[in-house]
């Protein structure tokens, strides 16, 4: 195991800048927050802005539905894998150690890690990317999780979240790498709206957005790096992978050799400036880490023949027959009785009721909403003669 630590020199300023209160001030500042009803929720000396927000995603519906919500292995009775509840701690605790040591807002961001995910679907990015094949086939339009994620954050449940918060959510896009990450801030809730509603339009208007805080730049980063090493240790528990299967290169690798070499390499490189970097020989190594995951986790014939033969059809036909429910308004249909009336009990102020919404945008919030084993059983209770069937690798398998 290798474990890097500060230079002398850096670790010496960072101590002496605490001492003597000369520390770097690029946190973003909270008197500039905004939010679309500004008359609410104003900030206390008990409740900050951002603390607000992090109550707020704490208390949504759902985000109770993280903890069921699988990565990668979606096929496995085993709870030491990761789910999506562990994901977005682990994020938020990495970031918050870069936040610390560059004395950012560390509120901020926790509620961008602890909300970057809520829209997430089941099944990870194989769930992803079959709902947003439906989405488009059906109206044209594109299902991105971290777009979904300001959704439920902003629409199915307005929750008068700050601008901040949702635009770090938005760009969170951890499937991007960068060796530098630079803010470029949103003037406002109407260039923030246009921006998403581009995203609609084209897959490639998600790589184009940008954190509008340097808070929002290091949770991009430790999104990468809280699921590049776990995803390694996920790996081996499920014997897709064993032993040293991935080189060791700058970063390490093994999870806590990646997390610690990482957080310790852009501190390193981004204490004093308004940016967050890595050096070249890291961010080659993170780059080269991750091509492994794909070609050794993500893109492997296990993987990938398991989603494509159970998953995909599943989510054709789900999306086809809650779609068929919805427009001939067949009320004891689940889309009814388990999603509009749920999200009707939140009671939040609308521009128009929810019932209003375009029928397959209703579908791909219902479907999105939901866990593993609910789009299983929903799936067995719509299709009972359906010889479509996820089988589980059991504990003792």
């Amino acid at each position: 195991m290798n474990y890097k630590a500060l230079t002398e020199e850096t670790e010496n300023r960072i101590i002496n800048d605490r001492k003597n209160g000369t520390l770097p001030s690029f946190a973003f500042d909270e008197s500039r927050v905004l939010r679309r009803d500004n008359g609410h929720d104003l900030p206390t000396v008990l409740r900050p802005p951002f603390i607000r927000d992090i109550d707020k995603i704490l208390h949504c519906p759902y985000y109770n539905r993280y903890a069921d919500k699988t990565q990668v292995f979606s096929f496995y009775k085993n709870d030491d894998l990761t789910r999506r509840g562990l994901h977005v701690q682990l994020v938020s605790r990495i970031a918050r150690t870069i936040g610390k040591a560059l004395n950012l807002n560390l509120e901020l961001i926790e509620a961008i890690a602890l909300g970057h995910d809520i829209g997430h679907t089941p099944f990870g990015h194989a769930g992803e990317k079959y709902l947003d094949e439906q989405f488009f086939k059906h109206c044209g339009r594109h299902f991105s999780h971290n777009i979904h994620s300001v959704r439920v954050l902003d629409g199915i449940f307005p929750y008068n979240i700050s601008l901040q918060t949702l635009s770090g959510i938005a760009s969170h896009d951890g499937e991007m790498e960068l060796c530098e990450y630079r803010p470029k801030a949103v003037s406002g809730f109407d260039e923030f709206d246009f921006l998403i509603e581009e995203c609609y339009k084209s897959k490639e208007n998600v790589k184009k957005l940008v954190p509008s805080t340097l808070e929002g730049c290091v949770v991009r980063i430790s999104d990468i790096i809280a699921y590049l090493g776990k995803d390694r240790q996920d790996a081996e528990r499920t014997k897709l992978v064993f032993g040293n299967s991935f080189e060791n290169g700058a970063i390490g690798q093994h999870n806590a050799e990646i997390i610690n070499n990482l957080v310790v390499n852009i501190v390193e490189n981004s204490y004093g400036k308004d940016y967050i970097k890595m050096d070249e020989a890291h961010f080659g190594a993170l780059k080269k880490a991750k091509a492994d995951n794909y070609a050794l986790i993500y893109r492997s014939k296990t993987v990938e023949e398991r989603f494509e033969s159970t998953v995909r059809p599943m989510m054709s036909e789900l999306y086809t027959r809650l779609l068929y429910d919805l427009e001939r308004n067949d009320r004891s249909s689940p889309i009814f009785t388990h999603h509009i009336a749920y999200v009707n009990k939140a009671h939040y102020k609308r521009a128009f009721p929810y019932e209003e919404t375009e029928p397959n945008q209703i579908v791909v919030d219902y479907i999105a909403s939901m866990t593993d084993d609910y789009f299983i059983d929903l799936y067995a209770r719509l299709f009972p003669e359906s010889d479509r069937k996820i089988e589980y690798t059991g504990y003792f398998d």
